[in-house]
């Protein structure tokens, strides 16, 4: 079987349209054919953010623009960049930011840092003049009622390249929600309020689609695993995992066949994400699915397809969102405050991000799942040391998302050794207060640990969805 991995699945669609005033072209000879050099490198470099660019050529009027943008609107873009090269008019995109419809994102690069004022003639300044024609597109985009965004710098800028870098991610986001395909399999956690989600919210406020599964389905495929698949799951799972002693093999064995039942499963209905819980009796078949869960989420989160447990399906959007932003994402809760060290304690008993543990994660064999019903193989790790963020999706009475962060650094320090992922982060500030804060953020009790600092990308994602974005601090 192909296992498919939707982290690679969909690279963000950029369409690219370059202009500048026609009337300038037969005024100046040498200036067109530098601004499309101009324009050639701008193409280049989005292509380094492995983006699929669309490029609609160079316009020079608003016939053109209007050409230009049913070419965008056809195409399907995420975000359409228009890269002003030297004054246009407004008429030249407006058409394409109001047909398009997705983002735009306009950018001034000028050729260098800085003219040559000595030698430069009117021509070679024009080349200059990005800058120009920026406040009238704010201006009329304002007044077209569409969403305004800029970067200016010059083509080799860096810091412009990394603003520019940062829109196309979130626009990458912003498609992998919009159509992304979200599993929710078995039933709401007893008596957790926070955890219920509206699934028509998700396609509402994110777009996509939520596919509804049972145990069933995955019940069948265990059913239909071969015993070569469980061997090559395990040999997998002696690869990536250490071993500890209180490993059973027939539990290791059982974890196996359901993680490649899994893999099928996400294969079947063409999954980006998976939020499960059942609650079993007994023993039976359904308490040991559910109970067999925690490899297979464990790898599926590590290749890209976020799965997490207790029905949460808003984190497992989070974990998504973090995850395409190259920053893992795995499944967290608080755990304690230590007043002493002036850390917050958190992680989460059952599947983990294995991309972003510290070290080589330790599978721990568990009679006991607190809180579940069940027995098996859980998942023990640290998350790596150094900057973290934290990513939740809350919902206000009228319906609304809300992303939720809060930035950190994971520290060492002692941790249990109970079958969970336990990490200790430093916000700066008394314990306390910052769980204060973020739990009156709006937040649930669960969502997503995340490497790096991640809020100017979420801030451009809150941007480009329209979704709130709360930052909590703690102070």
């Amino acid at each position: 079987m192909t296992v498919r991995t939707p982290a690679t699945a969909r690279r963000p669609r950029i369409g690219l349209v370059a202009g500048g005033l026609g009337a300038y072209w037969p005024q100046f000879p040498d200036l067109l054919p530098q601004l499309r050099r101009s324009a050639e490198r701008v193409t280049e470099r989005m292509r380094e953010f492995d983006a699929e660019v669309v490029d609609v050529g160079f316009i020079s009027d608003a016939q053109e623009g209007a050409a230009a943008a049913e070419k965008l609107r056809a195409e399907g873009c995420d975000l359409i960049v228009g890269f002003l090269t030297t004054y246009m008019t407004a008429t030249m995109l407006v058409p394409v930011a109001q047909r398009s419809g997705a983002p735009v994102l306009l950018i001034n690069l000028q050729p260098t840092e800085a003219m040559d004022h000595a030698s430069f003639d009117t021509g070679a300044w024009l080349a200059y003049c990005g800058a120009c024609p920026l406040p009238e597109m704010a201006n009329a985009f304002e007044r077209a009622g569409v969403p305004f965004r800029s970067v200016s710098g010059h083509l080799e800028d860096e810091r412009a390249w990394q603003r520019i870098g940062r829109w196309i991610r979130a626009a990458g986001v912003r498609s992998v929600l919009r159509n992304g395909r979200h599993g929710l399999m078995g039933h709401l956690y007893p008596g957790m309020y926070d955890v219920s989600t509206d699934l028509t919210m998700v396609s509402g406020n994110l777009g996509g689609h939520v596919e509804v599964l049972e145990f069933d389905d995955l019940r069948v495929r265990v059913e239909k695993v071969r015993d070569a698949e469980v061997e090559a799951k395990l040999a997998e799972t002696r690869e990536v995992f250490e071993l500890a002693d209180s490993v059973v093999q027939d539990d290791l064995a059982w974890a196996a066949r359901v993680s490649a039942a899994l893999d099928r499963l996400v294969a079947d209905f063409d999954l980006d994400s998976l939020a499960y819980y059942h609650r079993g009796l007994d023993g039976e078949i359904h308490e040991r699915l559910g109970a067999g869960m925690i490899l297979g989420a464990s790898l599926l989160t590590a290749r890209g397809v976020p799965t997490c447990g207790e029905y949460e399906l808003r984190t497992s959007l989070a974990m998504l969102v973090a995850d395409r932003l190259g920053a893992g994402g795995s499944f967290t809760e608080l755990q304690a405050l230590d007043f002493r060290d002036g850390v917050v304690e958190m992680g989460h008993d059952g599947p983990g991000h294995l991309a972003i543990s510290e070290r080589r994660p330790l599978l721990r064999g568990l009679g006991v799942y607190h809180g579940k019903r069940g027995w098996g193989v859980s998942v023990e790790f640290d998350v790596r040391h150094g900057p973290v963020t934290l990513l939740g999706i809350g919902q206000s009475r009228d319906g609304r998302y809300r992303l939720i962060a809060s930035e950190g650094e994971v520290v060492a320090g002692p941790l249990l050794q109970i079958g969970n992922t336990t990490s200790r982060v430093d916000f700066g500030t008394d314990p306390g207060e910052w769980t204060d804060a973020w739990s009156a953020s709006g937040v649930g009790h669960h969502w997503a640990l995340a490497t790096g600092r991640l809020l100017p990308d979420l801030r451009a994602l809150a941007d480009l969805t329209g979704l709130e974005l709360v930052e909590v601090t703690g102070r």
